[in-house]
C-alpha cells in the first residue's frame, strides 16, 4: 500500500520519527516558555542545559555505574541545581533592565559550557545504550516501533501536560504568575517571590536536562547537540507564542510531525520547513499562534 506514491511503512516510519523529534521540541520549548513567560528571560543557555543533562547521564553511567533510571531523576536535579546557581549569581541582577542583557548573558554561558565540554570530550560523541527494559521493538502490523522511541513520546507528553496543569490550573501556578506581574503585592501576602523565581529557573533548566537524558540513547552525546537544536526550538517558541506554555507544547509536536512528513515528500526542504512556517506565522500573527497580542 502506498500514500502519494510513498510505501506505507516508510510514511509511517517518518511520521513516528517526526513525532519523536516533536516530543523533544515540545519539552525544550516548554522549558523556554516557562522561563520567558514567568521571568521574561530569553534563555539562550537552554540548549547547553539540554546538553549538560545528556552528559550528566553519560558521566553517571561511565564513571559511577548509575543506570538510566536513576539518571532520569538525578541528572535533571543536578542541572536544575546548576540553574538555581546561575539565577542567583547572574540573572537576578538583570530582571529590571533590557531583556537583551539576559539574552547575551545566557548565550555567553552556553558558549562557555560548550567550549569546556569540547575541550574535555571532543566532538565525536559518546554512546549511551538504551536501557534493557526498553530495548527491542513492537510490531504494530503496519510498522515496527522501537520501544524506546514510544517511551520518549509518552514521557514527553506526560511531563508537558503535567507542567501545563501545574502552572495554569493550580494555586502554586497562580502565585508564580502573580509574582512575576506584581512582586511587591504578592510579597505583601507573605509569599517569597525571589525564592519562587529562583526555583522557576531551576525547574526550566531541569526540563531541558530531562530532555537531554531522554535523547542520550537516541543520538550520540556530544557538546554540539544543544546548539544544533536550540535555533529550531526558538523558532517553535516564536510560532507558538513567546511565553505560551500550551502553544509551545502543541506547536512542538505539530512541527516535529510536519518536519518528518516533509522528509518523505520533499526531503530538501526538511531542514528549513520550520523557519518557513515561522516567517508565514509572523507575517500573519506577530504574537504567534497562541501568544497574546501586545
Amino acid at each position: 500500500m502506498e500514500i502519494f506514491g510513498i510505501p506505507l511503512q516508510a510514511f509511517l516510519g517518518q511520521l513516528m520519527l517526526g513525532l519523536v523529534n516533536g516530543a523533544f521540541y515540545a519539552m525544550l520549548s516548554l522549558g523556554l516558555a516557562v522561563i520567558f513567560g514567568l521571568l521574561g528571560i530569553v534563555n539562550f543557555a537552554h540548549g547547553a542545559l539540554y546538553m549538560l543533562g545528556a552528559f550528566a547521564a553519560w558521566i553517571m553511567l561511565d564513571k559511577f555505574g548509575i543506570n538510566y533510571w536513576y539518571a532520569l531523576v538525578l541528572a535533571p536535579l543536578t542541572v536544575g541545581a546548576l540553574g538555581v546557581v546561575i539565577e542567583r549569581l547572574f540573572l537576578k541582577h538583570l530582571y529590571k533592565i533590557d531583556p537583551i542583557y539576559g539574552l547575551l548573558l545566557t548565550l555567553g554561558l552556553a558558549l562557555i559550557a560548550e567550549g569546556i565540554f569540547r575541550e574535555l570530550y571532543g566532538v565525536s560523541g559518546q554512546n549511551y545504550n538504551v536501557p534493557e527494559l526498553l530495548s527491542g521493538a513492537t510490531n504494530l502490523g503496519f510498522m515496527v516501533l522501537p520501544n524506546y522511541r514510544a517511551w520518549v513520546v509518552l514521557v514527553s507528553l506526560a511531563v508537558c501536560v503535567g507542567t501545563w496543569y501545574l502552572i495554569e490550573r493550580t494555586r502554586l501556578g497562580a502565585y508564580l504568575r502573580a509574582g512575576t506581574e506584581n512582586a511587591a503585592l504578592v510579597q505583601a501576602f507573605g509569599i517569597n517571590v525571589p525564592l519562587m523565581v529562583m526555583l522557576t529557573y531551576g525547574a526550566g533548566a531541569a526540563l531541558a536536562a530531562l530532555a537531554g537524558v531522554l535523547a542520550a540513547p537516541i543520538i550520540q552525546v556530544n557538546p554540539l547537540m544543544g546548539s544544533n537544536l536550540i535555533i529550531v526550538v526558538f523558532a517553535v517558541v516564536v510560532i507558538g507564542g513567546m511565553g505560551s506554555i500550551m502553544g509551545s507544547i502543541l506547536t512542538g509536536l505539530s512541527l516535529g510531525v510536519i518536519e518528518g512528513l516533509t522528509r518523505v515528500f520533499y526531503p530538501e526542504a526538511s531542514s528549513i520547513v520550520v523557519f518557513i512556517i515561522m516567517v508565514i506565522v509572523l507575517m500573519i500573527r506577530p504574537a504567534g499562534l497562541f501568544g497574546k497580542e501586545a
